[in-house]
């Protein structure tokens, strides 16, 4: 598949979400309750969702850091839910946290999300190539209901460049 990435500017939006520590192999489980314990939370505070449900994943090594395990399952520290109109308070395992403004690089995935990392290996080839490097936590949001053939999933990557502005030749 062929990624379009782009630059693009966002506001920083309150968020409701659900965290939890698990193996890949029950993301999907984890995702449909995380989704439907946010989706209540935020009605019963009168909040209602502001875009599209979102996740945000990092790799966990075998001491609790980042990084990938040698051997046995992989396991992800998750985050999943949704931007929410206001700010929520903290109820039962829902928790406020906001996604972040500013400088991101984006791309939309079609297709499986087994094959999710190719469009995050896109978006990291783009930031190299354009002079930007991650600068947080990149996140994912679902554009389409479970059970469609080829979901739509839209990646996002916050970014800095890696040198000023005005020091690449384009700059000029």
């Amino acid at each position: 598949m062929t990624y379009d990435v782009r630059m693009a500017d966002l506001q920083e939006q309150h968020a409701a979400v659900v965290r939890g520590r698990l193996t890949m192999e029950r993301i999907a489980e984890f995702l449909g309750g995380a989704f439907s314990e946010v989706m209540e939370a935020a009605a019963a505070q009168g909040l209602h969702p502001a875009g599209p449900p979102f996740a945000r994943y990092r790799f966990v090594d075998e001491d609790g850091g980042q990084g990938v395990a040698d051997g046995g399952p992989v396991e992800l520290d998750i985050e999943a839910g949704f931007p929410v109109s206001g700010s929520l308070t903290p109820t039962g395992r829902v928790e406020a946290t906001t996604l972040p403004g500013g400088h991101v690089a984006t791309t939309m995935h079609v297709g499986a999300y087994s094959d999710l990392g190719s469009a995050y290996d896109a978006a990291q080839r783009f930031l190299t190539d354009e002079g930007y490097e991650v600068a947080g936590e990149p996140w994912e949001c679902y554009l389409d209901e479970q059970g469609v053939p080829e979901p739509r999933t839209e990646v996002f990557m916050p970014c800095r460049p890696l040198r000023p502005r005005g020091s690449y030749p384009s700059d000029g």
